[in-house]
């Protein structure tokens, strides 16, 4: 076979690849906001969440995040996103096993979720990040009917992305996108420290 049909027959394949996409393209053509889930025992999905709300506000559209779980410690992505206007809620009350009391937790956590169903019926807000959001269901101090209420009930052109492990199926029945993240290998399993600018 020479160069010349090699070429031939490569361009014949994208092109019906082109087509084949085209086509799909096509007939996505529904209009409205989109809800996203980021799982799996894989790191990362908070990390993806955050790629979201910089990609959106990059387009100029309105974003706001609420951080579950996590603690007071430097957050480079709060850093960077709260000098272009997006507001962040924290629960900042550390992890679970560092609080060891339920009580305190649930109160917390119900503090941020309040700010989060205030941004859930806002119209001026394009994108929310529920970070964490799936322990919050999974330990009972969000109930999972009313997120799944104020998802519903949200305005039309708003999205929003929910982070963590061991998502419930009903959020993943009603996700539009989920992503599994996994676990293949993992640099703190082989005694490497977490890394600012890296793992936080």
């Amino acid at each position: 076979m020479t160069e010349h049909s090699k070429e031939d027959r490569y361009q014949q394949r994208q092109q019906k690849i082109k087509a084949q996409v085209d086509a799909r393209i096509d007939q996505a053509n529904i209009e409205r906001g989109q809800i996203l889930v980021i799982t799996g025992n894989g790191k990362g999905k908070s990390t993806a969440g955050f790629g979201v709300i910089t990609r959106a506000t990059g387009h100029g559209q309105r974003c706001a995040v609420a951080q579950f779980i996590k603690g007071n410690w430097a957050c480079g992505e709060r850093n960077l996103l709260s000098q272009h206007g997006v507001p962040f809620y924290v629960m900042a009350t550390g992890f679970t096993w560092e609080t060891q009391n339920k009580d305190s937790d649930t109160q917390a956590a119900q503090v941020v979720w309040q700010n989060c169903k205030q941004l859930l019926t806002d119209e001026s807000i394009d994108v929310v990040l529920l970070d964490e959001m799936t322990y919050m269901v999974n330990f009972g101090y969000i109930d999972l009917e009313e997120l799944c209420q104020a998802l519903s009930q949200r305005p039309a052109h708003q999205s929003v992305v929910i982070t963590g492990r061991a998502c419930h199926r009903r959020l993943l029945e009603i996700a539009d996108t989920v992503s599994e993240v996994k676990n293949v290998k993992h640099g703190f399993e082989a005694g490497l420290k977490a890394r600012q600018g890296i793992d936080w």
